[in-house]
């Protein structure tokens, strides 16, 4: 039997603790992962191409620990999802705790926070 997958779609910029509870919710269910990365144009919200956003993931020790259930690949840019009825697979929403949630790239890109959540006070007394 060929293997399946749960895919994840995004940007995945900046990798941090809350992508990291998103995948872990499908591993520990035993199932496999395939992380796909949106191929989009580097701009402000997305510093980093694609290929630097596959090469950073595929080095990280989550990914490097998972490697044998998890599938990293870059896709074209997607601007919808879309299926049929009775595809043969779910469509399933993973809701992570308010702390989890509040973990943002944007701020881990601005160095306001760290890759667990943790706001980083950059003000001197």
């Amino acid at each position: 039997m060929k293997k399946q997958y749960s895919l994840f779609v995004g940007r995945w910029q900046n990798f941090h603790k809350g992508h990291e509870w998103l995948f872990s919710q499908r591993l520990k269910l035993g199932k496999n992962i395939w992380v796909a990365i949106r191929d989009v144009a580097p701009d402000e919200k997305n510093p980093k191409t694609a290929q630097e956003v596959l090469e950073e993931l595929s080095q990280t020790p989550f990914f490097v620990e998972n490697q044998d259930r998890v599938l990293l690949s870059i896709i074209p840019d997607i601007e919808s999802f879309n299926y049929g009825r009775g595809v043969g697979y779910e469509v399933i929403q993973h809701v992570p705790d308010e702390q989890t949630a509040n973990i943002s790239g944007t701020q881990i890109r601005a160095g306001k926070m760290d890759r667990e959540g943790n706001v980083i006070d950059n003000e001197k007394d």
